[in-house]
């Protein structure tokens, strides 16, 4: 289904959590052994209270995709990945494992600064529920773009907690436009923006405690 967005939270500059919230004693970040990561890529996480770190998630290289077991919520991008001008960025993202409540996963473009306190870029996420998300990172806020909301174009995890849904942000000269499993979800004007450039560093997120292979990930003009 498609829709129009009518007022971004950019204006707004409300900061709110990036997923729904959750009981750190119910669901307490699990530690995974890093393995090292893949050649030019690094991992940025969120924990602001430094309590994590890159050792505690797992980023490896498998077949011709990446597996990603988390660990803390992290984004996760390769210094090759640089999203410019009309461009489209695309992953099929594989759900292995139902986690204790929804979590998300999904791609982000406009990275700056993203090994600094000013770290800024805008995320599409799904999860396992059959919601999709968008936000804004602008150091350790998040300003929704649009908050969680009910798609038929994402697939929601069976019984075993398994799902695969492939996700793609497209930009036009003037436009910003949302896809899941090539169905399109959501579109806006860059100018609603109001500012944030999505030029800028491309890659991968994943939200704490999920297993997760990505294939098909890259960028085409």
């Amino acid at each position: 289904m498609r829709k129009t967005l009518v007022t971004l939270a950019l204006l707004a500059a409300v900061p709110v959590a990036a997923q729904q919230p959750q009981s750190q004693e119910k669901d307490p970040t699990v530690k995974v052994k890093s393995t090292g990561l893949p050649a030019g890529w690094t991992v940025r996480l969120d924990d602001k209270e430094r309590r994590y770190t890159v050792d505690d998630t797992r980023f490896v290289s498998m077949g011709s995709g990446y597996h990603v077991t988390s660990g803390p919520a992290a984004v996760y991008y390769s210094k090759n990945d640089v999203f410019t001008g009309p461009s489209t960025i695309g992953g099929s993202f594989r759900q292995t494992k139902a986690p204790m409540h929804p979590e998300a996963y999904g791609l982000f473009i406009g990275g700056s600064k993203l090994d600094t306190p000013e770290q800024q870029y805008m995320y599409f996420l799904v999860r396992g529920d059959g919601k999709y998300f968008v936000a804004h990172r602008a150091g350790s806020e998040v300003h929704k773009i649009v908050d969680w909301t009910e798609s038929a174009a994402v697939k929601k995890q069976d019984d075993a907690g398994v799902a695969t849904n492939a996700l793609a942000i497209q930009t036009t000269k003037d436009s910003v436009l949302l896809s899941v499993n090539g169905q399109r979800v959501q579109s806006f004007a860059k100018s609603a923006l109001h500012g944030f450039v999505t030029d800028g560093q491309a890659g991968i997120r994943v939200n704490h405690n999920l297993d997760v292979h990505v294939a098909d990930f890259g960028i085409r003009k």
